[in-house]
């Protein structure tokens, strides 16, 4: 059996990283709730029964490889869903946010939605792996138990249906987050992305490790603060289809990025998205529930 990489998060930083054929222990210190018994039987997902596990991420096979998966596993050594089992709320505003891309990187990295316990691969197309066509300059990543409803036709976005994944963040700290990291952001703005007309939203959040993170706290902020920025991600991510030979992606809300009440109103929505399709009030399709 091949000796997997295993890394420990705790208190929003990459702990230790060790060669090892079993799961690393330390001290608990990272505080997350998760989902507790069968899908079926849960009603809310709040955080009902408090516990502190560690968060290991655990890596297999060798990156930029075809099998290369991280996956996510509590400190029992248990594999765990980063798009299922992470809570997404925090209180007062503030998001676990898993980051999937580091800032600075070009490996399109995503959480593999349709196999078991959703662990972080390398996207491929036409069995090759996929790269961005120059490095994204942000950390980029999801909100876990969020998703997009293909189902649903979003009035206020052009009749757009979702993209079937769940939301995503572009975090614009400084600091360079790792792959699997679990960080806690507060949202600022959202950008309606409509990527071959599927509605793909964008949520502009900050780390509240980031120096700056106090000085932020809405659109007008981070124009303030972080000048240039709305627009870089917006043209970052209307263009990187381009040298592929695709189109441009469009932005719906007038071309523009939405404030944060309107990035709240968003998570709210796909996170009751996402509670629906997990107690399987919609179809999963090839969608992996554990």
């Amino acid at each position: 059996m091949a000796a997997a990489r295993v890394m420990v998060s705790a208190s929003n930083t990459v702990t230790a990283s060790l060669l090892s054929k079993g799961p690393l222990r330390r001290p608990n210190n990272f505080s997350l709730c998760f989902r507790n018994g069968p899908v079926q039987k849960r009603r809310l997902f709040t955080c009902s029964a408090i516990y502190n596990p560690q968060i290991q991420t655990i890596e297999e096979g060798q990156p930029e490889s075809l099998d290369y998966r991280v996956f996510f596993a509590d400190n029992s050594g248990k594999k765990i869903s980063p798009w299922h089992d992470i809570p997404l709320h925090l209180g007062d505003g503030v998001f676990n946010f898993v980051v999937e891309i580091p800032k600075e990187s070009s490996a399109k990295m995503e959480v593999a939605t349709d196999e078991q316990h959703t662990p972080i691969k390398q996207d491929t197309k036409k069995g090759k792996l996929r790269y961005y066509p120059y490095n994204i300059h942000w950390n980029y990543g999801l909100l876990p138990q969020t998703w997009e409803d293909p189902t649903f036709a979003n009035i206020e976005v052009e009749g757009a249906f979702g993209d079937n994944d769940p939301v995503d963040v572009v975090e614009i700290g400084e600091s360079r987050g790792k792959i699997g990291q679990v960080l806690k952001v507060k949202p600022l703005a959202a950008l309606a992305m409509i990527d071959e007309g599927e509605l793909d939203w964008k949520i502009v959040a900050i780390s509240l490790d980031d120096p700056r993170a106090s000085l932020v706290n809405d659109v007008d902020d981070v124009e303030k603060h972080f000048p240039g920025t709305l627009t870089a991600i917006r043209d970052w991510f209307r263009d990187y289809k381009i040298p592929d030979g695709k189109p441009a992606n469009r932005f719906a809300l007038g071309n523009k990025p939405a404030n944060k009440d309107y990035a709240l109103k968003i998570i709210t929505e796909t996170n009751e998205s996402w509670a629906k399709l997990v107690k399987r009030s919609i179809a999963a399709g090839e969608l992996s529930l554990v």
